[in-house]
């Protein structure tokens, strides 16, 4: 007995400096920006390439149109509704994916997305009428459906609510990218793939630019935590910095993600997005056609549409950054929705092409610009509970100008043959959104 207990002793005294070792800093000594610097190297690469293929699938459209539209005999107005169909599908069952993604979980809800919608986007290589057209863009809103909501509120899940706006950006940057860069690919494939192996150039357009979709999906399932505790490249004070964080921010929750709906926010909210969104839109299907107006060869096209999408990139990069610096959302968001209205209504009588390009580009920034401070504004409103549903909602009222503004600029293009109404049109959409967040900015804390 009497030996056996010295020797218990001595084994937890050479224990225990093997324990102070592995002990981590306390939470008050972690840097915050730090770890949030870690986790967008993280997670905003994977995040950014799949919303990038998303965009670009949902908009490859525009340029698949300069020859797709006369092989299959489409004409301007239907063109315009039936390229907006695909918001039809996404809208419908985007609240539903966002609250199945927060039950099990985002990595394999997002890599359900990606790969659903990379197939549906590759059978659209093979559309043949008027009908399977249709069929095809619904289908592929329907299987994107939830995407950007579902990043948007799992992000919320990660990052604190002071440094959400860039982070935001990081993601909502492949809105810019996926047309600055999307629009030199789709000019190229279009141009130089025309009749190989005896199949159309915009039918290759369709089938290769959906590849990288499926390919994402599965690097997702493997890639993607779900929560900060899943992240084993996190250390543990840090995993605890974020929950304590976040928990600290958050109002207490009932588990009543539905009580959005009754929510009169959202339903303002949603509308604000939807003037921003069918400027947004309402450009990008048309802008191809627009700038082939000028006179500009298909692969010319692809290249001068690129350039009001970089300059949109730089321009969301830079103002995000400003609001978080300045911890303010609301007239950030404002600002840059009025100077999209005016380089719309510039660009629609600019009495040359080099200055209707120069207006163009100015309403392009202002468009993407507000995008990361806007669903900063919305998260930081709303509070976790709300989120979950709310955010889908939103996005889902503001995407139904998808339908709206290419379909408007397609009838006013059909009944007037010019641009110049439809682009007046589109500048009233940033304007309803400068005035209804202007006026949403009573009671909402500041970050």
């Amino acid at each position: 007995m009497t030996a056996v207990a010295p020797r218990r002793h001595a084994l937890q005294q050479k224990a225990l400096p093997q324990v102070t070792i592995t002990l981590d800093k306390p939470i008050e000594d972690i840097d915050g920006d730090a770890v949030v610097n870690k986790i967008a190297w993280r997670l905003i690469p994977l995040l950014v390439a799949g919303f990038f293929v998303a965009y670009l699938d949902r908009v490859n459209v525009g340029f698949a149109a300069l020859a797709m539209n006369r092989e299959l005999g489409f004409t301007p107005e239907f063109y315009g509704w039936a390229a907006g169909v695909f918001f039809i599908g996404y809208c419908l069952f985007e609240a539903p994916s966002n609250y199945v993604m927060h039950r099990i979980g985002a990595r394999l809800w997002m890599a359900r997305i990606m790969a659903s919608w990379g197939v549906v986007a590759a059978i659209t290589a093979c559309v043949w009428s008027e009908e399977s057209f249709v069929v095809l863009r619904f289908l592929l809103g329907a299987a994107e459906a939830g995407f950007a909501p579902g990043v948007i509120l799992y992000l919320t899940y990660w990052i604190p609510a002071a440094q959400r706006a860039r982070i935001l950006a990081g993601f909502l940057i492949a809105v810019p990218l996926g047309s600055a860069i999307g629009s030199p690919i789709s000019g190229v494939i279009l141009s130089t793939m025309d009749g190989v192996a005896g199949v159309a150039g915009w039918r290759w357009l369709y089938f290769l630019e959906a590849l990288p979709s499926i390919m994402l999906g599965v690097v997702c399932f493997y890639y993607l935590p779900d929560r900060p505790t899943e992240a084993k490249w996190l250390e543990p004070a840090e995993r605890d910095w974020i929950e304590t964080t976040l928990a600290r921010e958050a109002p207490p929750q009932d588990g009543d993600h539905w009580r959005a709906l009754t929510d009169p926010r959202i339903l303002i909210l949603g509308v604000a997005y939807f003037g921003v969104v069918m400027a947004l839109y309402g450009l990008s299907f048309w802008l191809p056609q627009i700038i082939k107006g000028f006179g500009a060869s298909i692969l010319a096209t692809g290249f001068l549409a690129a350039i009001p999408y970089g300059c949109g990139a730089l321009a969301m990069w830079l103002w995000s950054r400003s609001s978080d610096r300045n911890n303010e959302t609301v007239y950030h968001t404002a600002v840059v929705t009025i100077l999209g209205s005016v380089g719309l209504a510039c660009a629609a009588y600019a009495p040359s092409h080099w200055l209707a390009m120069a207006a163009l580009t100015l309403a392009a920034m202002g468009s993407v610009a507000a995008l990361p401070t806007f669903w900063s504004f919305c998260t930081l409103a709303l509070g976790p509970t709300e989120a979950v549903v709310g955010v889908a909602v939103i996005n889902s009222i503001g995407n139904l100008s998808g339908l709206a503004g290419p379909w408007l600029v397609g009838l006013i293009k059909g009944a007037t043959g010019e641009f110049s109404d439809a682009l007046l049109a589109l500048a009233a959409g940033p304007l309803l959104t400068a005035i209804l967040i202007l006026r949403l900015r009573r009671g909402v804390p500041r970050r």
